[in-house]
């Protein structure tokens, strides 16, 4: 009996965890991606901007994952979850408190009648305890709560990577972007000096008679069309630039300039398979955890049904006297045990445990609809970069064609076979043009930013190891 009796304190102590465990939800997977790239590398898992081979970048980059305050705050929200999970499963183990107290107390004799003479009034008490309490889960209700703030808690984890992830992102599209309006602006300048010369060559010749008022007023029009386009864009790149420093967390103002956009590199296309999205995104992994917590809170729930069986004992000295405080006579001592359990509670409970199954239902199309979100994004991102791809080539071949029409319309015109209205029509066409095609290379490189943020991988990792460590490091 003897020998049975520590597996039987074992089995009433580590008890059972009612509710349902998780298991991962069975998923409809495709094994690859529609637009799958054949050229493909594994570069998921390396710090995929480097591959620009823009050191400005690479700094940029560096110091958003140092200072933005986006990333300090998932980090606070990291702490806290970790500091609830620390505070929920504590009842796991037993709770020991001490009191004391010193008194000094006159009774009334006027309703107590007269005290005996060996009663003291006023009167001394002093005592000094120290407590025990523990409440034995033997349903886990505390371990289901422990599960479901260590779900919390590696929920929050993946929103800060999340974070990361979306601000890398963000930083290296916005620099592309504003590399992109500076090589627009260059061609707008270039462009609006080149119809200058062409005005002033016009209005002179107007003034000898040489060509008529609507051939100045037809060079003027290309002139103020290249003005207007000046203004607008310098505007973007001061909305870009203060957009950056937001992402840097510095006040807004100029940002450093690397290559120009026609140097910058074009990376490689991360390989990887739609099931290893699972793992690589981290809103995906922030979904999966939000599930499980709220599996476990059902099992917290149904374990309300039952008993809550808890132990505390108490050690202590209490005396009249200070100075016998700590003398043997002064010593008292208590333990006990108690339970207590619903009878009828008139369905509060079951309300709990309606909740508690509806938010893991909640939880559950959630996560399900954030896989389908995720697959559409990569799929969206590897057909756009396909597409930009052949309508830059295009657009070049376009630019070309363009350059040499408006050589052959200028050779015309001024060979006399031809009118002015002919190079006007080239060179309207030149122009936005060109500005078309900065867009297009513009929109290629970023289209190869947003196929590693909707790809993830462990590049993520590698970026959060650069960010400043937190506050106040939970310990």
């Amino acid at each position: 009996m003897r020998r049975l009796l520590p597996v039987f304190l074992a089995v009433l102590l580590s008890g059972c965890m009612v509710g349902p465990n998780y298991h991962r939800p069975a998923l409809t997977i495709p094994k690859a991606y529609r637009y799958e790239e054949k050229n493909a590398l594994d570069t998921a898992n390396t710090e995929w901007w480097r591959q620009f081979d823009d050191p400005v970048l690479d700094s940029l980059i560096v110091e958003a994952l140092a200072d933005n305050k986006n990333i300090k705050i998932a980090a606070a929200n990291v702490e806290q979850a970790a500091g609830f999970l620390l505070q929920t499963r504590a009842p796991l183990f037993p709770q020991i408190t001490y009191n004391g107290n010193a008194q000094r107390l006159r009774q009334s004799e006027s309703e107590l009648g007269t005290l005996a003479p060996f009663v003291p009034n006023p009167a001394n008490t002093f005592d000094l305890f120290g407590g025990a309490s523990w409440e034995i889960d033997l349903w886990g209700r505390i371990r289901r709560l422990s599960q479901s703030a260590r779900a919390n808690l590696l929920a929050t984890e993946e929103a800060r990577r999340g974070v990361i992830l979306t601000l890398v992102s963000s930083v290296a599209g916005s620099y592309l972007e504003l590399r992109g309006l500076d090589e627009q602006l260059e061609i707008a300048r270039r462009t609006l000096a080149s119809y200058g010369k062409s005005l002033r060559l016009f209005e002179l010749k107007f003034a000898h008679g040489q060509v008529s008022m609507m051939t100045v007023e037809q060079a003027r029009s290309q002139y103020e069309t290249a003005a207007v386009a000046i203004p607008q864009i310098e505007s973007r790149i001061v909305q870009t630039e203060n957009a950056i420093c937001v992402l840097l967390g510095r006040n807004p103002g100029p940002v450093k300039r690397g290559k120009p956009l026609s140097r910058i590199a074009i990376p490689a296309i991360p390989a990887g398979l739609p099931s290893q999205l699972l793992e690589r995104r981290p809103d995906l992994a922030q979904a999966e955890q939000n599930l499980i917590a709220a599996n476990a809170q059902i099992g917290a729930a149904e374990a309300l049904y039952f008993p809550s069986i808890s132990l505390t004992a108490a050690l202590g000295v209490e005396s009249p006297e200070l100075s016998d405080l700590f003398e043997g006579p002064a010593r008292t001592w208590s333990y006990a045990g108690n339970f207590v359990g619903p009878i009828f509670t008139a369905g509060a409970i079951w309300g709990q445990v309606k909740q508690a199954v509806a938010s893991r239902e909640a939880a559950l199309q959630s996560y399900k609809n954030a896989i389908l979100s995720a697959f559409s994004d990569v799929e969206n991102s590897l057909d756009a970069r396909r597409k930009l791809a052949e309508q830059l080539q295009a657009q070049e071949r376009l630019v070309t064609a363009l350059k040499d029409y408006d050589r052959l319309a200028w050779m015309q015109y001024n060979g006399g076979y031809t009118a002015y209205l002919t190079v006007l029509y080239a060179e309207e066409k030149l122009f936005p043009a060109e500005l078309t095609c900065v867009q297009l290379r513009t929109s290629l490189l970023t289209s190869i930013v947003n196929i590693y943020k909707a790809m993830g991988g462990g590049w993520v990792n590698r970026a959060a190891k650069l960010t400043a460590p937190p506050a106040h490091p939970v310990r």
